[in-house]
């Protein structure tokens, strides 16, 4: 069995992935392959991961390479982590160009005019890996964890045959985060929730205690008493609970920039009000550059033994599931083939989904509540444009996807959209493919 990790130089996620599969015993002995187009943070991904893997004790046999085919020939799971342009020079772009017209963003990695040109970016590498996995390993699952997460991954299922879901630990982390908000942690290893939407928002639909009680209504008043949440900073997301029933499984620094009614150039007080940070994907990949170089030399030295704790990450988890026909339930994203019924069903949407020998076995949930539905198709709409532009190379379906964002629409006269995305696509340069 080959496991290939694409992105690897990413190597604190290669390390907690490929860490978990080595601390799973299921999987016997097995193959990984570490790809990258840098080759010295590819060698240190390996030389840390081979630490691992010696510490553990692991059956891994581990090599690297900057060479596709031989990444991707035999492989039978391709983890995609990979960051086209990296935080410079195209994160900073993401950023600086919008703020001349006075558009801020917080992360910009999702939606927002920051995340449509990510995936934009990010979409014709993808296509090139999808031909080198349909030559080389055709049945391969590719296991993609890349924001945009709903445009890759809807890409990669529309227009390839590679058998793909999209993975992310929001759904893992939303109702510890939120009990824990709300000083609700007797419940924390005695609950049972379903959740289900798109992508950074999908909504918790039911929260209960092992014994069936229903706990939103106690969620809902500590969120909404002062007692509890003066000093709080998951202001977005009790606010959305608040207007439409339901929380979202996104923090509030993402959930802000998907709505068009928390970060407004005319009504600046609403920053501090619900303390949106601004700016702050720049700040966390300053840091975690920062971090990475006072880290790394302890790391690579040869008398460190790096010791693995599994993590939250459902990779191993699949992985383990397809191999043994042992079932395992993660919440993945896939094609909505009528399983959420009342959103598009060309749209990625985030839904439970049972993993055995068979491989992706989506669950129906069947339509979620009107408002929910609602809020979701306003940032469908913007996906589903942005793989139309990425497809056809035709710079209009980028303007009607910026146009229809909410974030951007909210703030941006049409004449000012239009010349923003012209200007991107300047800055952005031969990251881009040539639009037309």
């Amino acid at each position: 069995m080959k496991i290939t990790f694409v992105g690897a130089g990413s190597t604190v996620f290669a390390r907690n992935v490929i860490g978990d599969c080595i601390l799973t015993p299921e999987l016997g002995d097995f193959d990984v392959c570490l790809f990258d187009i840098d080759p010295k943070r590819l060698d240190e991904s390996y030389q840390i991961i081979s630490n691992i893997n010696k510490t553990a004790n692991g059956k891994a046999h581990i090599t690297q390479t900057l060479d596709r085919e031989t990444a991707f020939r035999g492989a039978d799971f391709v983890v995609n982590a990979i960051q086209v342009g990296l935080y410079e020079p195209c994160t900073v772009t993401d950023f600086e160009v919008p703020k001349k017209y006075g558009l801020r963003q917080t992360i910009a990695d999702t939606l927002g005019i920051g995340g449509i040109f990510r995936g934009l970016r990010t979409i014709p590498v993808m296509k090139a890996y999808a031909d080198d996995m349909e030559r080389w390993c055709p049945n391969a699952l590719f296991i993609n964890y890349t924001n945009p997460m709903s445009i890759l991954s809807g890409y990669m299922q529309r227009y390839t045959n590679v058998k793909t879901i999209g993975l992310c630990h929001s759904v893992q982390v939303c109702v510890p985060h939120l009990l824990d908000t709300l000083g609700m942690t007797e419940y924390k290893d005695n609950n049972r929730w379903e959740i289900a939407g798109i992508n950074h928002q999908a909504w918790l639909l039911k929260v209960e205690d092992l014994q069936g009680n229903d706990l939103y209504p106690e969620i809902k008043r500590r969120a909404f008493d002062p007692q509890y949440n003066t000093e709080m900073k998951d202001l977005v997301r009790l606010e959305l609970m608040r207007q439409f029933g339901y929380y979202v499984t996104e923090s509030s620094e993402h959930s802000a920039e998907y709505t068009p009614w928390f970060i407004k150039d005319k009504y600046p007080e609403l920053i501090e009000r619900y303390k949106i940070p601004l700016d702050e994907y720049p700040r966390r990949c300053v840091e975690q550059i920062r971090k990475w170089n006072e880290m790394r030399d302890r790391l690579l030295d040869e008398s460190c033994r790096i010791e693995h704790v599994k993590t939250r990450e459902f990779a191993a988890g699949i992985i383990k599931a397809i191999l043994t026909d042992e079932p395992y339930r993660v919440h993945g994203n896939v094609l909505n083939t009528g399983l959420i019924t009342n959103l598009p069903q060309n749209a990625c949407v985030e839904v439970p989904v049972m993993i055995d020998r068979n491989g992706l076995n989506p669950c129906f949930v069947g339509d979620l509540p009107e408002q929910c539905a609602a809020v979701n198709r306003t940032n469908i709409n913007v996906q589903l444009l942005t793989i139309k532009a990425a497809e056809t190379l035709k710079k209009e379906y980028i303007y009607m996807a910026a146009m229809l964002d909410p974030h951007t629409s909210s703030e941006l006269s049409i004449d000012d959209i239009r010349a923003l995305c012209d200007d991107l696509i300047e800055a952005h340069g031969d990251w881009l493919p040539k639009y037309h």
